[in-house]
């Protein structure tokens, strides 16, 4: 996998460019804020040498603020397909709310803690490159707090617990096993969400959709 990094500490970006090579990917360049990063990625597009991935951080300069992510974001409205993985020191709704409205899949959002966790990490950045999405199972229990009102509080808790590592990107088989329980079991659980969320048996996407319902859901 090719891989642009984006990542405004030295040390850091160090140390991924290390990990992902030892995952047996490739840095094949580098960006150490958001206005270099829209610069590169642009070169690299006009070139027909688009990246398999992107991974972002979040608050990088030159304001050091969410400027990684709007970098990215500016990125995909660009080249819809673009496989994007932004990273985060901290927890914040409205991150995950901007990457997750994007059409396509492609996307994840995962706290820094996340990469030391390296099999989680090399995960990630296989389901991202592969078209799907992951986010990070401390911003989806943050997310998937309990609440008075709005579609998730029709939700058992086994259904909030299957919600959960839906997504966190697990398969019904590994849902299944996580919570050993039976296959049909999860496909009765999903099926109750989905239901529950409004999302009917022809909606496209029907995981991501479950996951943007309680993303939408924590604004109220």
């Amino acid at each position: 996998m090719r891989i642009l990094l984006a990542e405004d500490s030295t040390l850091l970006r160090e140390a991924l460019t290390a990990l992902v090579e030892r995952l047996g990917h490739s840095v094949v360049a580098t960006a150490h804020d958001a206005d270099e990063l829209r610069r590169v990625y642009g070169r690299m597009d006009a070139g027909c040498d688009r990246p398999d991935l992107i991974v972002t951080d979040v608050r990088m300069p030159p304001q050091n603020r969410d400027d990684g992510l709007a970098a990215a974001l500016s990125i995909r409205r660009q080249s819809p397909t673009q496989p994007v993985l932004v990273l985060s020191q901290y927890i914040a709704d409205r991150y995950a709310r901007d990457l997750l409205t994007l059409p396509g899949g492609a996307i994840g959002y995962l706290l820094k803690d996340r990469i030391s966790r390296v099999n989680d990490f090399a995960r990630s950045l296989v389901t991202v490159q592969e078209g799907g999405t992951v986010i990070d199972p401390d911003v989806v229990q943050h997310l998937l707090r309990p609440r008075d009102r709005g579609p998730l509080a029709t939700l058992t808790p086994r259904e909030r617990d299957v919600l959960e590592l839906m997504a966190d990107g697990k398969s019904n088989s590994e849902i299944a096993a996580s919570l050993v329980v039976s296959d049909a079991s999860v496909r009765k659980h999903v099926g109750n969400i989905f239901a529950k969320l409004g999302l009917g048996p022809v909606e496209e996407n029907r995981r991501v959709k479950a996951v943007l319902t309680y993303l939408h859901d924590s604004r109220q």
